[in-house]
C-alpha cells in the first residue's frame, strides 16, 4: 500500500450555510485505505463528505483531495476533481426514466467521453466488476435495492476514480444484502481504490473492520481501528 496521502485536512471547519457543523478537523487518509466515517445522524458525516467533493465551500482551514487544494479550487476545476471521485448515495440516485446502460452513458458523455466503442466497453467493464452485467437493459424500478446499489457502485467506477465516497450505502438495505455490498466495496479497495464510507451501522464495522474516523459533538475524534 502506498503511504501517499490522498486526502489531507488541517484545522478545517465545516459549515452548512452559516451553521458550524464540525471544527478543528484534522484527517490524513492514505491511498488504498478503507475508512469508516461514523457518528450519529446529524453529526456532520455527510457535510464532511460534501467538503471532499466540493459541494460545500471550504471556508476555514486547509484541505487537499487528489492533489486539488480545496481552499483555492475554482468553480471550473470542480468537475475535474469529481472525475477522480466516485460518489455512492444511500438512495442510489439512478435516473428512473432510462435503463442501466443509458444511465451510464449519460454520466460518461457528461464527463467528456465521446468514443462510442470506448463508452460501451467501459460500461460492460464496470457492470462485470459488480456482477451485474446481465442488467444492462433493465430499468431501475425493476431492480431490488441491493441490485440498485450495485449499479450505483458500478456507476461510481466509470471514470476510474481514485477515491470512492459512499454515504450510508447500506442504509436502505437488509443485513444480508448489506454484507454483499460491503464485500464489494472491500474488493474495490483491494484493487487499489481509497474507500470512505459514512455509516452509523456499527454491526457492519464489527463484521468488516477498518480505520475509523468519528464525528462527535462537533469534533472529529482521533482516528482509530476500534469502535470504543
Amino acid at each position: 500500500m502506498s503511504e501517499q496521502s490522498i486526502i489531507k485536512l488541517n484545522s478545517v471547519s465545516v459549515y452548512q450555510r452559516d451553521k458550524l457543523v464540525l471544527q478543528n478537523v484534522d484527517i490524513d487518509i492514505k491511498s488504498g485505505e478503507f475508512v469508516y466515517l461514523i457518528g450519529k445522524t446529524g453529526s456532520g458525516k455527510s457535510s464532511l463528505l460534501q467538503i471532499l467533493y466540493a459541494d460545500l465551500e471550504l471556508k476555514v482551514g486547509e484541505a487537499s483531495v487528489c492533489g486539488f487544494d480545496l481552499s483555492k479550487i475554482k468553480r471550473q476545476e470542480i468537475p475535474f476533481l469529481r472525475r477522480k471521485l466516485g460518489i455512492v448515495f444511500q438512495d442510489f440516485q439512478l435516473l428512473d426514466d432510462r435503463n442501466v446502460e443509458e444511465n451510464f452513458k449519460f454520466v460518461l458523455k457528461a464527463t467528456g467521453w465521446k468514443d462510442k466503442n470506448e463508452i460501451d466497453k467501459r460500461i460492460l467493464e464496470v457492470l462485470d466488476q459488480v456482477g451485474m452485467i446481465d442488467k444492462l437493459k433493465v430499468m431501475p424500478h425493476q431492480l431490488s435495492g441491493g441490485e440498485q446499489q450495485r449499479i450505483a457502485i458500478a456507476r461510481s467506477l466509470l471514470n476510474h476514480p481514485e477515491i470512492i465516497l459512499a454515504d450510508e450505502p447500506t442504509g436502505n438495505l437488509d443485513p444480508e444484502t448489506s454484507n454483499g455490498i460491503m464485500k464489494l466495496l472491500l474488493k474495490i479497495c483491494d484493487l487499489g481504490k481509497t474507500v470512505i464510507m459514512a455509516t452509523h451501522n456499527y454491526n457492519i464495522i464489527q463484521k468488516f473492520p477498518g480505520k475509523i474516523v468519528k464525528c462527535e459533538d462537533g469534533f472529529i475524534i482521533r482516528s482509530t481501528n476500534k469502535l470504543n
